[in-house]
């Protein structure tokens, strides 16, 4: 049974601004980089101008170093794009909030099946999981710091897909 890689708790930037200004901005880049990569090819939102009658929520960089392949002495930079659910408005941006959640006897009994019959158990960590559900409500975003495209720094990002942050993206 495969276990999450447990995560680096020093030099790691709560903005931005402290990612880009730090001693290792280039791999903090690099991390952003390959997150931007992963939303533009999931096609999660659309850069629109913001209609008059809509508000943006917020999003920010979360960033995490988490220790490579056992064995080896590498780090891994990892930036997630979080949106700002917290400002989200019930019935404006999401009419109910859905929590996944699961019973530890189910896990126990599920384990125990697989210890009987002798079955082999993977684990299977998706890393864009949230990236792959619809959205239902027009939700528009701030573009990202760092990431504002010239000519259109006051458009806003029509999102299509859920993220991290949404009260909505666990049901979808």
């Amino acid at each position: 049974m495969a276990c999450a890689l447990p995560v680096i708790d020093d030099g790691i930037p709560y903005t931005y601004k402290e990612a880009v200004q730090s001693v290792e901005s280039a791999k903090w880049k690099e991390a952003m980089d390959e997150e931007m990569k992963s939303l533009h090819k999931n096609q999660t939102w659309d850069l629109v101008q913001l209609p008059k009658e809509k508000k943006t929520i917020g999003c920010k960089w979360v960033y995490a170093k988490k220790e490579g392949n056992p064995g080896k002495d590498n780090i891994q930079f990892k930036a997630r794009l979080v949106a700002k659910g917290y400002a989200q408005k019930e019935g404006r941006d999401y009419n109910e909030v859905f929590s996944p959640v699961v019973k530890h006897s189910s896990i126990r009994i599920l384990l125990a099946l697989f210890a009987q019959f002798d079955l082999e158990l993977a684990q299977l960590d998706v890393k864009t999981a949230f990236l792959h559900g619809d959205l239902e409500e027009k939700i528009y975003m701030s573009q990202l710091d760092g990431f504002k495209v010239t000519g259109k720094e006051n458009w806003a990002c029509k999102l299509k897909k859920s993220l991290y942050g949404l009260k909505q993206s666990p049901c979808q």
